[in-house]
């Protein structure tokens, strides 16, 4: 009982921490799981991966009342050509995690985490409205930014959208509604790949082995998703993505010097 608290409440915080941004939190909840939890790096990784596939399945839908899936679906172009990269990125970064040892794991965590602390304060600093490449240039720099993403969101077991939000806000000169909706449309089936590939591991066991904690972590995600959309705005963002890379940058450390 104390485990599925513990499971709640730590999902509800990570899913608000998301939800003051636009997010889901994944970033914020692998740390937990491997700090926290005490879950090894590969399996705290699929967890994760399993979790953030509920949330955005969850996210989808109810983001259709602000962007509607017919606005979705006309920019079909653009989703096919982060897709083109990113389902392989998925694929060769789920293929990466499953062969680099605990420790380099752990590492490789702390640096993306730094990584995204770094999106974090510059991301949300991007306007809109105009791509920075047309034609054929857009369509390579694309499928290239599609398969780096595809890349660090199978290592972290996040859906990406820290990364995916600016790529389409400055790639393709999506305003920030819109590019929230077409990055959960990349990032389902590139987690879905990623996740069929972490099946085939031996690691994959912590899914049936810990399902229960998995769903009650991901409910609370969502909830604190909720939670997290109704307080947008509430706190500046001149106060709240510095405290939000900090955190990251923390966890980085803990998690670079965990055994």
């Amino acid at each position: 009982m104390k485990s599925k608290i513990a499971a709640f409440g730590s999902g509800t915080a990570v899913g608000t921490l998301g939800g003051l941004i636009g997010l889901g939190g994944a970033e914020f909840r692998l740390p937990i799981l491997i700090s926290l939890f005490r879950f090894p790096a590969l399996e705290a990784v699929i967890l994760n991966k399993a979790m953030s596939l509920v949330v955005v399945a969850t996210a989808l839908p109810f983001r259709a009342a602000t962007v509607p899936f017919d606005t979705i679906a006309s920019h079909w172009s653009i989703i096919v050509n982060l897709l083109a990269g990113s389902l392989l990125g998925a694929w060769v970064g789920a293929s990466w995690a499953t062969k680099l040892t605990s420790q380099t794991l752990y590492r490789t965590i702390a640096v993306l985490l730094v990584v995204m602390a770094a999106v974090l304060l510059w991301g949300h600093a991007l306007d809109g409205g105009q791509s920075l490449l047309n034609g054929t240039a857009q369509m390579i720099a694309g499928a290239l930014a599609g398969f780096a993403i595809g890349v660090v969101a199978s290592l972290m077991g996040v859906a990406g959208g820290e990364l995916l939000i600016p790529t389409l806000m400055l790639l393709f000169g999506a305003d920030i509604k819109l590019a929230g909706s077409l990055s959960l449309a990349v990032s389902l089936p590139t987690m879905l790949v990623g996740f069929a590939r972490y099946s085939g591991d031996r690691s994959f066991v912590v899914i049936r082995e810990h399902w229960r904690f998995a769903l009650t972590m991901a409910a609370g995600s969502v909830v604190g998703a909720i939670i997290g959309g109704k307080l947008l705005g509430l706190v500046p963002d001149a106060v709240l993505l510095p405290v939000l890379a900090l955190i990251l940058i923390l966890s980085a450390i803990k998690v670079w010097g965990h055994q």
